[in-house]
Order: structure tokens, then sequence, then C-alpha cells
């Protein structure tokens, strides 16, 4: 699949009880939808919630700690973004 001009598309995993620190700069701009598994937005008041494959999410200004696969399968979550 090629991306369509003017946009940036890229997938990021998360592996089977992994995590991944959330970083507002590398969710700036794009749409992000969940490709494959389950992932838990964890808030820094410690509320989670969770979202599964083919849900679309929104991960700028949010007050995230990290993203969490509790899964027994990788999720991969796919971003979409104006190209700079």
């Amino acid at each position: 699949m090629s991306e369509p001009p003017g946009f940036d598309i890229r997938a990021v995993a998360v592996d089977p009880g992994g995590h991944r620190i959330y970083n507002e700069r590398e969710w700036r701009d794009a749409i992000v939808v969940i490709a494959s598994g389950e992932i838990e937005l964890e808030s820094v008041s410690g509320i989670r919630h969770s979202f599964a494959r083919g849900d679309v999410l929104w991960l700028c200004e949010l007050p995230l700690r990290a993203l969490h696969n509790r899964g027994q399968e990788s999720v991969v979550l796919v971003a979409v973004s104006r190209r700079a």
C-alpha cells in the first residue's frame, strides 16, 4: 500500500504484556487506527480505558502516562499524519 500524497503512515507495535511511555510529540497531528489487538490507555491519574481493533483515536494533547498491551497478541497502531 502506498502513502497518499501529502501524508505519512507509520505502524507502531506493542508486544503482548508490553507498554509504551506516552510521548505527545510522537502522536502530534496523527489519526490513529488500532489495526490489531487491544490497547489500554493509562491517564496520569491512573485511570485506564481500553480500545480494540478498528477503533480510531486522537492521542494529541491528552493527559496520558502510558499505552499498555494486556493481551496475548501484539497491538499494531497505524498513525496517519500530514507530511511536514
